[in-house]
């Protein structure tokens, strides 16, 4: 293990970063444009559905796009390349790309060239505290909050604009990732919605539904509940790997409800786990990490979630939320924390236990949760049009043919002249 280590640092110093540093040399291509989701684990989340409108565009045709994937076997439609994450051709892609379109942070080592264009889409509406408005840090590979922190920050400064799903989000981005044309001129959110999400209003009718169940083995004889949980910060197998943690019932959950019910089991993009799922065969349905969760939306009728963003999503389809918050004094008080009273707002039922969820679901009252899940929507997806992905595209268009240098440069002789 050791030995391995001491090799990559090596192999890092000596032979990749001087080769990197090289190709920051050469010219940007404006053409050139990078996808990357999760850290290249997945061909998901927004760059997914920003890429797939170009494709339907035919804008893969004109322009370069490349896709950083750790498995590049990994299918995607469109003209794009594929890279490993990591190897030499990201590197040289990374250092000539005019527009990174990326969800998650990237390497400390990698740095944004001054001509080129960071877009920033993140992966949702926050509930839990983030970034530089944490408290405490608990997660793996993270020891010290002012060093995390810092981290953070850094890695923020990269970033040229940032996508955000609604207003509430645009407000705590500007303070947990300290990003706003207050403090930077140069930074600017979007407030567009997520393009992820235009599915669930362009996609939402019966025949692509039953087209999903189809391909995925999903039986369309009984109503679908998706369970989709966050992860514990705490909770993990090593860095930016997470444990399934849940004190869900499942046996009981399927004593009483299998004669009606399927229940897909879908883990936080974070998590890595194998769990044997046999015993609840024709019950429970888990799937490849890489399956987009917004057609789990789509083909299911009611959704279980706890502090996970997937709530702000799945009510755009207006359908049952539940919340199985077993932790949530732990979660809320030294986990995380959450942001304003979101917990007050969210439209659905909280349980702690099996039995009480179990009891939500089978007496669950639309009526009940009307009003409030009509506020909620208004508030948390009220830019998730199904046309996000068209408005950012929009805006790489525009942006792929702007000199960044002296647009800046204007920017600044204005804001001094104002």
């Amino acid at each position: 293990m050791s030995m391995n280590r001491n090799f990559n640092d090596f192999v890092k110093k000596y032979m990749i970063l001087p080769t990197y540093a090289f190709f920051r040399k050469l010219p940007i291509d404006n053409d050139l444009i990078l996808f990357e989701s999760n850290m290249g684990r997945n061909y998901s989340g927004n760059p997914k559905h920003i890429y797939e409108e170009m494709v339907r565009q035919d804008l893969d045709k004109k322009l370069n796009c490349v896709w950083i994937l750790e498995d590049t076997s990994t299918k995607i439609p469109g003209n794009a390349n594929k890279v490993k994450r990591s190897r030499m051709a990201y590197y040289y892609y990374i250092a000539r790309a005019k527009i990174w379109v990326f969800d998650t942070r990237d390497p400390r080592h990698i740095q944004k060239r001054e001509q080129g264009y960071y877009i920033q889409t993140w992966h949702g509406t926050p509930l839990k505290k983030l970034g530089l408005d944490m408290d405490d840090v608990f997660m793996s590979g993270n020891a010290n909050i002012i060093e995390y922190k810092c981290n953070f920050y850094n890695d923020t400064r990269k970033w040229d604009f940032l996508l955000s799903q609604n207003e509430f989000s645009s407000e705590i981005f500007e303070s947990a990732f300290a990003f706003s044309k207050k403090i930077d001129p140069y930074k600017e959110i979007w407030t567009y919605g997520y393009p992820r999400n235009d599915v669930l209003t362009n996609n939402n009718n019966e025949k692509d539904i039953n087209k999903i169940k189809k391909d995925l083995g999903i039986p369309e004889d009984k109503k679908i509940i998706i369970y989709a949980p966050t992860w514990r910060d705490d909770q993990f197998h090593g860095l930016s790997i997470y444990k399934f943690v849940t004190k869900m019932d499942f046996d009981l959950l399927k004593q009483e409800l299998a004669d009606d019910y399927a229940v897909i089991v879908k883990y936080h993009y974070l998590v890595v786990e194998d769990i044997d799922w046999a015993d609840y065969e024709g019950f429970v349905y888990t799937l490849e990490a890489d399956q987009d969760i917004s057609n789990l939306y789509l083909i299911s009728d009611m959704l279980i979630t706890d502090y996970s963003s997937v709530m702000f999503d799945y009510c755009i389809l207006n359908r049952p939320m539940l919340f199985f918050m077993y932790d949530l004094e732990l979660y809320r008080d030294e986990l995380r924390g959450f942001y304003s009273n979101v917990l007050d707002e969210i439209p659905g039922p909280i349980s702690k236990t099996t039995e009480q969820l179990i009891k939500d679901i089978k007496e669950y009252d639309s009526e009940v949760y009307g009003h409030k899940y009509k506020v909620f929507m208004d508030k948390y997806a009220n830019h998730d049009d199904g046309k996000a992905a068209q408005r950012v595209i929009d805006r790489i268009l525009e942006l792929k043919d702007t000199d960044k240098v002296a647009a800046f440069k204007k920017l600044k002789t204005e804001s001094k002249t104002n």
